[in-house]
């Protein structure tokens, strides 16, 4: 299998622990390209018809796309339990705000990276960034007792989606009112997985 992604992808992040979390990266091939809304990288666009990352090439049926679908898929194949049938909703709806703050996030990126200067919407962004606070918020205030549980696809998720935040917006200081969960990613980062697929700049 193959891996087409981008390696500041926070959605191909959470593949790539997954795989090393699951003792998979043998079997997949980890593609890294580059990619934009702008211009769509042809191997991206051979994989899923929208052209976002990541996608999952396999050798016995279509690519699989969209991460919560190829981790899931990545998950049952190697029956890791990061899907747990106890608490499965609980863990499905920390994992989407997880992916609910790194789309943000990344809007957020677009929109300053990509835009020229002059076109650059504050409110777009300011409002973007409230919603990456509302998740960190929830996390803080309603879920620190799933996170200091045993390891699912939701630590997964929002550490992927926290790292992006010290990656792109480290600025910002998601960490200021979110004490717990600040300590709980100092934790977290220190897992191999994670160290693994670190990248600066």
């Amino acid at each position: 299998m193959k891996l087409i992604m981008a390696e500041a992808s926070p959605f191909a992040r959470k593949v790539r622990v997954l795989l090393r979390e699951t003792g998979q990266l043998k079997d997949v091939e980890e593609v890294s390209i580059t990619t934009s809304p702008f211009q769509v990288n042809e191997q991206a666009k051979a994989a899923n018809p929208t052209g976002r990352i990541p996608s999952l090439s396999r050798a016995d049926g279509p690519a699989l796309y969209d991460s919560r679908v190829i981790t899931r898929y990545l998950d049952a194949k190697a029956s890791a339990g990061l899907y747990p049938q106890d608490g499965l909703w609980d863990v499905l709806t920390l994992e989407a705000t997880g992916d609910s703050m790194m789309d943000s996030a990344v809007s957020i990126s677009y929109e300053l990276r990509l835009r020229p200067q002059e076109q650059v919407s504050t409110d777009w962004t300011e409002a973007q960034w409230a919603k990456v606070m509302g998740g960190c918020h929830a996390l803080e205030s309603q879920w620190m007792a799933l996170l200091n549980g045993p390891l699912t696809m939701a630590h997964i998720s929002i550490a992927c989606a926290l790292g992006y935040l010290d990656l792109r917006h480290d600025a910002r200081n998601w960490r200021q009112g979110h004490d717990a969960l600040a300590a709980w990613f100092a934790n977290f980062s220190k897992r191999p997985s994670f160290q693994a697929t670190q990248i600066d700049g």
